[in-house]
């Protein structure tokens, strides 16, 4: 009897063990959650849905048990929001680890598993810290920095100056994505450390953030056009303001221009209407008096 009790014992672990977390498994759900993190938008829950349905693969492989199943579930529909690529792509590994943890306890029966709270407290405290770099540097680096790559064919009049920064962007952020979840999953808490404060991904937005400079000041330099009209004649020679400007530094005015608004920008916050119409007033009343 006892042989008996023990081989249903055994049995029944085995089926309830959780399966194997593959490369394709984490593919899977980062495509999930890539390509429906904005779909599902509630104002009580956010995208807690998209994240739901990423990980649904992943936790249907985890927990055997349905009442199991259905706390998972249950967890993940509770309030989430966070930038898509840096944050939700390093939160979806973290939390398939710690998913997959809990699960490994609770089939082998161990009281320290990880609890429900535990992974949900996680998840809240990584969304924010994480989203504010992702938008940083997706939203206000590498996004500018693939228009101002294709600006010049879309002047031309070429439709790839259209496709190409929205092609690229998807491209490249799904490839970093994903190696986000990876790094999520392989590391599990700590991923968060190494994309905040780790040595590689720091240089990676120092070089990102140098590069945008560059891309800002060339389009500064290409396409901000101020120019001064004035002249005089000293002793019957002539002095024309902007040749004597050209000789000093070529581009003075487009970058004193650019200047002045990165001034205005620092000293009364993103007023971008503001900045237009007092910049559209400054250089009225200049090309007025005739000095531009």
């Amino acid at each position: 009897m006892d042989d008996k009790e023990n081989t249903v014992k055994t049995d029944v672990t085995l089926a309830d063990s959780p399966e194997k977390i593959t490369d394709k498994d984490l593919r899977k759900s980062w495509f999930r959650w890539w390509y429906a993190n904005e779909i599902p938008h509630s104002y009580d829950r956010m995208i807690a849905a998209s994240l739901l349905w990423a990980i649904t693969p992943i936790l249907r492989k985890l927990y055997k048990k349905k009442e199991d199943l259905k706390e998972a579930y249950m967890r993940h529909t509770q309030f989430y929001n966070t930038q898509a690529v840096w944050g939700g792509g390093t939160i979806l590994g973290i939390t398939t680890s710690l998913e997959e943890a809990r699960a490994k306890a609770l089939a082998e029966g161990k009281g320290e598993a990880v609890s429900g709270d535990v992974i949900n407290s996680t998840k809240v405290g990584l969304m924010g810290p994480l989203a504010g770099i992702g938008d940083a540097i997706d939203s206000g680096t590498v996004q500018y920095i693939l228009i101002a790559i294709a600006l010049p064919w879309a002047k031309g009049g070429s439709a790839l100056g259209a496709l190409f920064p929205w092609l690229m962007f998807v491209a490249v952020t799904y490839i970093y994505g994903f190696y986000f979840t990876k790094l999520g999953y392989k590391l599990g808490r700590s991923a968060a450390t190494e994309i905040i404060g780790g040595k590689n991904i720091r240089k990676i937005i120092d070089g990102l953030s140098v590069l945008g400079l560059f891309m800002m000041g060339i389009l500064a330099s290409s396409y901000v056009k101020v120019s001064s009209s004035l002249k005089w004649t000293i002793s019957g020679k002539e002095f024309v303001l902007q040749d004597i400007f050209n000789s000093i530094l070529p581009g003075l005015l487009p970058l004193v221009t650019v200047l002045g608004v990165y001034w205005y920008f620092n000293k009364k916050g993103l007023k971008i209407t503001q900045a237009l119409l007092g910049l559209s007033i400054i250089l009225g009343v200049l090309a007025g008096v005739g000095i531009l």
